[in-house]
């Protein structure tokens, strides 16, 4: 993913309220079920991550990433930012530089 097609995705991020909330039960198989969900249906996703949470958004986001094989767009605070680029029947954002 370049810069440019970073700051789109960042940019689009913006104007979304979260889907999705982590709390103190941290990441389980429920949660990145329900992610794997979300991004098969809006491929860029926001989640929140609540403040009783113990775990590092950081760290988190990259698990995610991983387990659902998206791409971490940002995390700024307690907010992770995921992107998965849908397949070519679903496709709804179309990244600058493609």
């Amino acid at each position: 993913m370049t810069t440019k097609q970073r700051a789109y995705l960042k940019s689009l991020a913006m104007t979304m309220t979260p889907i999705l909330q982590l709390g103190k039960g941290g990441l389980t198989p429920q949660n990145t079920a329900a992610v794997e969900e979300a991004l098969a249906a809006r491929e860029l996703i926001k989640i929140s991550v609540l403040q009783n949470c113990m775990e590092d958004p950081k760290e988190m986001a990259q698990v995610l990433s991983e387990r659902t094989h998206s791409q971490v767009v940002q995390v700024i605070g307690k907010k992770i930012v995921l992107y998965r680029e849908g397949k070519d029947d679903k496709k709804k954002i179309v990244l600058p530089g493609k």
